[in-house]
């Protein structure tokens, strides 16, 4: 039998030692096995407290034991009689198993059970169909999913044995899962977590439509998608949701109308930021409390009875959006209302002088926008607790006048921006619908007539043109016969003429300044490291702000002794001139001589607008990007390319060639508005700001005519990528594919369509894409003689979006993908 000595007690599982082959025994011996034996309770009880103390030892248990076993000795225990050593180790195993039983069993509550297996089976499908990511590989085959900590990432919360919470946050800002997933499928098993109440997947690289059959979450209180590739319309299934109060899709790809979210009754948080939703603005329920709805697509006025619609709201975004009209005023007196962001807008009039701000407001941002006269004092200056932006409107007691446009530009923009027509009905659409189709069928045969006569000055015009310019586009096929002769409108054929009358548009710019070293020292924090974005062998660019807070680009340029300061400033003028809507403009300059040091080059600073949302090669390589620009923003993207161009060629004079015309070079504002980076400075001693560190190649064309022509070929270049949605590697590949696209033109629409972007597929009328192509490959000519102009590039670009535009049905083109 065992005799058991005593040194066992409760201080030594309290505070255990490591676990090894001894102390894991406890001080059990083996002295005199077959003498003595220790009868009674209390030595098996003995017995068995070292048994616990062994296992206590363990790291698993150690904790457990301590906070369960003190004082106890585990009286508890069963005794198992020792007879031999292979017995005493069984004990010990069987005690250790049976006390970590107990001591679970203590430590979860009882009213707590176990996730069923159907619950459990759907949250590893969830798992794998999301492809693993991070938050989600720890799952395994031991997972007690309703014991799941917490975390920023992920939580699991389960009531009565279902799931009824459950949120996976992801780092899939810029990839999306691979083709192999299904949203259909994704959501097919979702769904039967029937008693989820709130769900949030976010930055989990979601994309696809979403689809209708989310509406068998039937007590879904909270939906977050944001931040994922899901494009489409949103379903007016998301309507069902009775219980909903918050609705976050914001960060994706959607786009059309909204579904009519007043049904959402119990709805107080709203997200639809960052998609492409419009244009007209939507229906929104009563209980809102947060209305986010900034960059989208909404196109229309807001709602006049907005504000007493919204009773309980405390935060409205609408910035980044083309509203237009008068904003309703009674919003900034709304009793509850904390934050108004409208800025970025075509919103128009007068604020009432009149008007008084609930004292509760802390923000407002109205800059940019078409307002004209004066602030009411409540909205007119920032406090300590109150933040208000008022910039770039047309206001007399604004933010500084040189932020702030002429009383003029306000009226001329505002008389210009046309909304979408309201979908009003009522008496008195009925009493004039006879007379609206009397006046549109008159109106159509006047419009009929003076098109073709239109036509017909066109047709002869072009051949006169012809006849004496050799600009125009040399055919020798018969499909390009056609790509000179397209009709256009008459706004957009007088588009040719347009840099005429607006070399030097309005673009919400600083008028041009000459500024002083100090400033420009002040702007770039005395040309610190930290703010040098690039350097080249003839100079640098930093990033600079100046003391109206404008960020602006300082570039750096040496210039050699030989140019008297009276040439330096005429070529200044010059530059001064360089301000279009598609060039990153130039706000101003500095000339800093040394005229006593023939040793040192002189500088010229010039200061640019910046650009910080990216250039068009960062949108067609980033395939979240990519999905947003579909076959009209990307037409709208080439013509505003095309119409920089243009302005360089003919908007000043000289008119400047030989551009550094690449894709990385296009930067797009927060609108997507192109803007040329890139182009030639007209400094006949110094090369352009190209972004290398050689000096210009010797290769590129030198003189006007053969410099317009290659600017014309890169244009044709950028168009090319543009369509296939991919980059152009090699001078072999732009030609071979050049020769793909020309040759399926004429009889192979298939073959078309399958060499463009899959992106854009549904987007896009066939005729407008084909009129794209054609212009791409006539530009992309290895004569140059045979490329087109600048303005027949803007023509038919321009021709082309007019057929997109007019496509309004599947009917009216039969070969749509």
């Amino acid at each position: 039998m065992i005799r058991i000595t005593n040194t066992c007690n409760l201080q030594d599982f309290l505070n255990p030692k490591p676990l090894t082959s001894t102390s894991a025994r406890a001080n059990l011996t083996n002295e005199h096995e077959d003498q003595e034996q220790i009868g009674g309770v209390d030595g098996r009880r003995q017995l068995h407290a070292c048994i616990a103390a062994a296992s206590c030892n363990s790291s698993l248990n150690r904790v457990l034991c301590q906070g369960k076993l003190q004082g106890s000795l585990c009286t508890g225990l069963i005794y198992l009689p020792v007879e031999d050593k292979a017995m005493k180790k069984w004990g010990l195993f069987f005690s250790s198993l049976y006390l970590q039983v107990i001591i679970i069993t203590l430590l979860v509550p009882a009213s707590v059970s176990q996730l069923i297996r159907t619950e459990t089976w759907i949250l590893f499908q969830v798992q794998r169909q999301l492809e693993y990511p991070e938050a989600l590989r720890g799952w395994s085959k031991w997972t007690n999913f309703c014991y799941l900590p917490p975390s920023p990432t992920l939580t699991v919360l389960c009531s009565d044995s279902h799931v009824v919470e459950l949120s996976i946050v992801g780092n899939k800002t810029s990839n999306k899962l691979s083709q192999t997933f299904s949203i259909d499928s994704f959501f097919t098993v979702l769904t039967k977590l029937s008693n989820l109440k709130s769900l949030s997947l976010v930055s989990l690289g979601l994309w696809g439509p979403l689809p209708p059959k989310i509406k068998r979450f039937r007590s879904l209180e909270l939906l977050n998608l944001s931040s994922n590739f899901i494009y489409g319309e949103i379903p007016p299934s998301v309507t069902t949701f009775k219980s909903l109060k918050s609705l976050v899709l914001a960060d994706n790809l959607f786009n059309g109308s909204t579904p009519h979210l007043t049904i959402l009754g119990a709805l107080e948080d709203l997200d639809l930021s960052s998609n492409s939703l419009g244009p007209e603005f939507p229906s929104l329920g009563r209980r809102l409390t947060n209305v986010s709805l900034r960059n989208n697509s909404f196109k229309s006025q807001i709602p006049a009875k907005l504000g007493g619609n919204l009773p309980r709201l405390l935060r409205i975004d609408l910035s980044y959006n083309e509203l237009s009209g008068p904003f309703p005023m009674s919003i900034f007196s709304h009793p509850s209302v904390q934050y108004i962001d409208i800025a970025e807008n075509e919103l128009s009039g007068t604020i009432p002088m009149g008007l008084s701000c609930n004292r509760n407001l802390t923000y407002v941002d109205i800059s940019h926008n078409l307002f004209v006269g004066e602030l009411p004092q409540c909205i007119s200056s920032n406090s300590t607790n109150k933040t208000v932006i008022t910039s770039w409107n047309c206001l007399s007691n604004g933010d500084d006048s040189r932020e702030q446009h002429s009383h003029s530009y306000c009226q001329t923009k505002a008389s210009t921006v046309q909304s979408p027509p309201s979908n009003h009905s009522g008496p008195e659409k009925g009493k004039k619908a006879n007379l609206g189709l009397l006046i549109g069928v008159i109106g159509g045969a006047v419009g009929a007539a003076a098109a073709l006569g239109l036509l017909i000055l066109f047709f002869i015009r072009r051949t006169n043109e012809r006849r004496s310019s050799g600009k125009d586009i040399t055919h020798s096929r018969s499909f390009q016969e056609e790509l000179s002769f397209r009709w256009v409108s008459k706004s957009s054929t007088d588009s040719r003429r347009m840099h005429q009358q607006m070399r030097l548009p309005s673009l919400g710019l600083l008028s041009y300044q000459v500024y002083t070293l100090e400033e420009i020292e002040e702007a770039t924090g005395n040309f610190d490291p930290s703010n040098l974005i690039t350097e080249a062998s003839h100079g640098q660019i930093y990033k600079g702000r100046l003391r109206d807070r404008l960020v602006v680009l300082v570039k750096c340029l040496k210039i050699k002794q030989r140019n008297l300061p009276q040439n330096l400033n005429q070529q200044m003028e010059i530059l001064s001139k360089l301000r279009h809507r598609n060039l990153v403009s130039i706000l101003g300059h500095c000339i800093v001589t040394y005229q006593d040091h023939p040793n040192l080059s002189d500088t010229v600073f010039i200061l640019l607008e910046h650009v910080s949302n990216g250039s068009l090669k960062d949108y067609l390589t980033d395939w979240r990007k990519k999905e947003s620009l579909k076959w009209p923003q990307r037409m709208a993207i080439m013509i505003g390319v095309a119409r920089g161009v243009q302005f360089l060629h003919t908007g000043v004079t000289p008119g400047v060639f030989g551009n550094d015309l690449k894709i990385e070079n296009i930067l797009l504002d927060d609108s997507l508005t192109a803007k040329i980076w890139g182009y030639e400075i007209p400094l006949p001693f110094k090369t352009g700001w190209e972004n290398s560190s050689v000096e210009k190649d010797a290769t590129r064309p030198r003189s006007a005519k053969d410099a317009e022509k290659e600017d014309v070929y890169q244009l044709g270049k950028i168009l090319l990528q543009i369509i296939m949605g991919k980059l152009v590697k090699s001078p072999n590949e732009l030609e071979d594919l050049r020769q793909l696209f020309e040759q399926s033109l004429p009889e192979h629409p298939t073959e078309l369509r399958a060499a463009t972007d899959p992106s854009i597929r549904g987007t896009y009328a066939y005729q407008s894409l084909k009129t794209a192509v054609e212009v791409a490959v006539n530009c992309l000519e290895k004569d140059s003689s045979k490329r087109p102009s600048i303005e027949d590039v803007l023509w038919n670009l321009l021709y082309s979006i007019q057929v997109q535009e007019g496509w309004t049905s599947s009917e009216s083109l039969s070969t749509r993908t």
